[in-house]
C-alpha cells in the first residue's frame, strides 16, 4: 500500500478522540488475566500490536473478547496458566513477550515465548538475567527469542536496571508479585509508570518513588479491572505533528492520556514554538487524562537529550517530521535505545528523510535535522508503523508518497481517515 496525503492549502482544524493507549492495553489484557474475576475495559484498541498480547494469552489458556470496544477477560488469578507449557506467539510485539515473561515466571508456569523474525532480533537478556537472579528458570536463544521458561520458586531481589526501560521494569515488577518479600528496582531515569499505577489500582502494593520502585509479593488476589482506557498519546503525537507544521492549524484530541512519563512529545513541540494547552483534566483507571489542544506557531530548532528522550522515546519519528519544517538544526542525542525498536529508528529516520531531500546527520546515539530542506519524494515505511505515519505527515507540506504504509494498521488503522477529517 502506498499512502500519499494531499498537500493542504488551509489549516487543520477540529476535535477528535482516539482509541485507547496501546501501552495500557497490553497491561490491561495481561493484568486482567492475572486477576480473579471478570474485567471489563472500555475504549480498547483492536490493532496488530494489541492482538499479539491477546493471542498469546489465549494460547496459554486465557481467552478474551472485544465487543463495542469493550475488552472482557475472565481472570485465572496468579495460578499457573491453564495451558502451561504451550508456545505463545507474540508477533512483533516486544511489550508482549517481555511483560508476559514476567507473568509466566510469577505464576510458576511453563511456556515458550516466540515471535516474528523482527522480534527475534530484539534484545532479551535484559530481562532474562534479572529473572534468573530472582530464581526463574528462563533461557534465551543467543540473547533473543524464543524464550523458554519452566516453573521455579522466585525470591525478592534488589536490582539496578542497566538501561532505563519500562518494558524491562514492568517484566520484573510482574515477576516480583510471585516472589517472597519485597523487591526493589532502581532506574537511572524516569520511565513509564503505567504498570505501577494499574497494579496499585488492582490492589497490589507497589511504591514508585524514582529512582526506586518497590514491589511486595501479593498477599491477596488482584482485583479485576473496570474502566476506560485514555486515548493513545503515541497516536495523538502524529496529529499534533501535523497541526504543528501546517500554519494556522488548531486541533484538540479529547480524553488523551497525559501521564507525565509520556508527555515528552508535548514538551518538545512546546519548546519548538507550538502552543499546547490542557483542559478537563481528570483520572481514568489511575491514569491522568485531559483534552489536549495544539495550535500552530512558527517553529524553531531545539536540542533534545536526557530525561526528555526517555519521555519521548516512541515519538521521535513524529518529532523528526516536525524538525524538518522548523527553522534551524534540531539535534537529538542520548537516544541510542531507538536503534532497538521495531527497526533501527535512528538509521531509518535518517535514511527516509534523506530520501525526501532533507539534510540529516546520523550519530551513534541520535540524529540532527536541518529544517526547511525537505523537498519531497518517495519514502519507505521499513515495516515500522511510526515511520510510516511520520513520513506521511511530511506529505501535508511537500509531495510525499510512503510505500509499505499498510504497516500503520499495526497501531493506528484510522490514521488517514482521522487526518482527512481535520482538513
Amino acid at each position: 500500500m502506498t499512502l500519499s496525503l494531499a498537500q493542504v492549502r488551509s489549516p487543520l482544524q477540529g476535535s477528535v478522540s482516539l482509541p485507547g493507549d496501546k501501552s495500557l492495553a497490553h497491561r490491561a489484557a495481561l493484568f486482567a488475566a492475572l486477576a480473579e474475576g471478570e474485567s471489563e475495559v472500555g475504549n480498547y484498541p483492536d490493532s496488530g500490536v494489541t492482538r499479539a498480547m491477546r493471542g498469546a494469552l489465549e494460547s496459554l489458556g486465557v481467552p478474551s473478547t472485544i465487543d463495542g470496544g469493550v475488552l472482557r477477560v475472565k481472570g485465572n488469578g496468579m495460578h499457573p496458566f491453564p495451558n502451561s507449557g504451550a508456545t505463545a506467539y507474540c508477533g512483533n510485539s516486544a511489550t508482549t513477550i517481555r511483560l508476559l515473561a514476567g507473568a509466566v515466571a510469577a505464576t510458576h508456569s511453563a511456556a515458550v515465548l516466540d515471535g516474528s523474525e523482527g522480534l527475534r532480533k530484539r534484545p532479551m537478556n535484559r530481562i532474562v538475567e534479572p529473572l534468573r537472579q530472582m530464581g526463574a528458570d528462563v533461557s534465551s536463544t543467543d540473547g533473543c527469542a524464543p524464550l523458554r521458561i519452566s516453573p521455579a520458586p522466585l525470591e525478592c531481589i534488589g536490582y539496578e536496571l542497566p538501561v532505563a526501560s519500562a518494558q524491562v521494569l514492568s517484566c520484573l515488577q510482574i515477576a516480583a508479585l510471585g516472589a517472597e518479600g519485597e523487591s526493589r528496582f532502581t532506574v537511572d531515569a524516569p520511565v513509564r509508570d503505567h504498570t505501577s499505577r494499574m497494579l496499585r489500582a488492582m490492589g497490589a502494593e507497589v511504591v514508585d518513588s524514582w529512582p526506586d520502585v518497590f514491589v511486595e509479593s501479593l498477599n491477596k488476589p488482584l482485583s479485576p479491572l473496570h474502566g476506560t482506557l485514555p486515548g493513545d498519546i503515541s497516536s495523538a503525537a502524529f496529529l499534533f505533528a501535523a497541526a504543528a507544521i501546517v500554519p494556522g492549524s488548531r486541533i484538540t484530541v479529547t480524553g488523551v492520556g497525559v501521564n507525565p512519563t509520556r508527555t515528552g512529545i508535548l514538551d518538545v513541540l512546546s519548546k519548538m514554538g507550538a502552543k499546547v494547552s490542557l483542559a478537563n483534566e481528570r483520572e481514568e483507571m489511575g491514569e491522568p487524562v485531559a483534552d489536549v489542544t495544539l495550535a500552530a506557531e512558527p517553529l524553531h530548532c531545539v536540542e533534545i537529550a536526557g530525561d526528555l528522550v526517555v519521555r519521548s522515546i516512541d515519538e521521535f519519528p513524529a518529532i523528526a517530521a516536525v524538525a524538518a519544517f522548523a527553522e534551524g538544526r534540531t539535534v537529538v542525542r542520548e537516544a541510542e535505545e531507538l536503534r532497538y525498536k521495531e527497526t533501527d529508528r535512528i538509521a531509518a529516520i535518517v535514511t527516509q528523510l534523506r530520501a525526501l531531500g532533507a539534510e540529516v546527520e546520523e550519530f551513534e546515539d541520535g540524529f540532527a535535522v536541518c529544517g526547511g530542506t525537505l523537498k519531497g519524494g518517495t519514502a519507505c515505511a521499513n515495516g515500522d508503523h511510526r515511520l510510516a505515519m511520520s513520513m506521511a505527515v511530511c506529505g501535508l507540506c511537500a509531495p510525499v508518497s510512503v510505500e509499505g504504509a499498510e504497516i500503520l494498521n499495526e497501531s493506528f488503522p484510522d490514521f488517514e481517515r482521522v487526518i482527512m477529517s481535520l482538513m
